[in-house]
């Protein structure tokens, strides 16, 4: 059953980071009848504001992006909490799906899902072939147990829900706290508090010897919206922008942009995470002619230009 311009989408998350990318390309294709849902009003975590949620909208269509998640800090910090909040708000929002008779549902899952030691590039093949990072595991897992649920579903009650894995995003209007922030937002501010102080040096955490992969949000967000209107498979798909940095060359690479010629001290008593992170992307390309458009220089040099012209984000 196709989606149409009339029907009513939730989007979960939709006033965060990535979610408000989402609801912008929604909107740029004529859907008109979006709801984003706060937690103040909507307590996902429960039943009840799951079927409240429901009761007061109606949604055909759900794109469930919300999640409670941070970097390996806030991971470590908060293993239980991540793994209840995103296990429960994912399987009461699904049930209450199922029950409603929903069109689609669309759950975004998370990189963090694959084993610690998956062969570069990650395939979806590869989930279960060993255990996620032990810092990322409770929410890795939590996430990855929504995909056998929405399997099961379709199994059993012919339900339509589909799982995609976004790699690592970044852009304007991340998480710029240093805490709870991931590497691409931590690593501007901390050169740009730098620059703007005339400091030395700055440190960052790690040995920098691990690799990640980078998605800028816009991307991410033309990706989502495309799979929810054309991709029906019970197969989990990646999205990324299949280039492999290391965090070494990241960190280099954004202090050369945003202009802070200092020394960079690396904390190797801070953890580094899973040794290396990049997906292959063929999926998404062949169902649907997506690719990621925006190179990491490009979106780095946006993304540095917005937290410039907002500091206190």
């Amino acid at each position: 059953m196709s989606i149409s311009s009339t029907d009513r989408i939730i989007i979960t998350g939709g006033a965060g980071f990535l979610g408000g990318f989402v609801v912008d390309k929604l909107r740029e294709r004529g859907f008109m009848h979006l709801v984003v849902p706060r937690r103040r009003e909507y307590d996902l975590t429960t039943e009840s504001g799951a079927q409240r949620l429901f009761q007061d909208h109606k949604p055909d269509v759900i794109l469930h992006l919300a999640a409670e998640v941070g970097g390996i800090g806030a991971n470590r910090d908060n293993p239980g909490r991540f793994f209840f909040a995103n296990m429960s708000m994912g399987m009461h929002l699904i049930e209450q799906s199922r029950k409603s008779g929903l069109k689609k549902f669309v759950q975004v899952g998370t990189i963090c899902a694959y084993p610690k030691f998956t062969p570069v590039p990650f395939m979806e093949a590869d989930l279960w072939n060993g255990y996620p990072e032990e810092t990322n595991a409770p929410y890795g897992v939590a996430k990855k147990a929504l995909l056998v649920m929405l399997q099961g579903y379709r199994q059993q009650y012919h339900f339509n829900g589909i799982y995609l894995l976004p790699v690592n995003l970044y852009g304007p209007r991340d998480n710029f706290d240093l805490h709870s922030s991931h590497v691409i937002p931590a690593l501007i501010r901390k050169c740009i508090e730098a620059r703007d102080k005339k400091a030395d040096t700055i440190v960052a955490w790690g040995t920098g010897a691990v690799s990640r992969e980078f998605l800028y949000v816009e991307d991410a967000a033309e990706g989502i919206v495309l799979s929810a209107l054309h991709y029906d498979s019970p197969e989990p798909m990646n999205l990324g922008s299949g280039r492999e940095i290391s965090i070494k060359d990241l960190t280099e690479l954004t202090a050369r942009l945003v202009g802070f010629n200092g020394k960079i001290i690396w904390d190797s008593t801070k953890p580094d995470g899973q040794p290396r992170r990049c997906l292959d992307v063929s999926r998404a390309k062949d169902a649907l002619g997506w690719t990621a458009g925006t190179s990491l220089e490009e979106g780095l040099a946006k993304t540095i230009r917005w937290y410039e012209q907002n500091p206190t984000a």
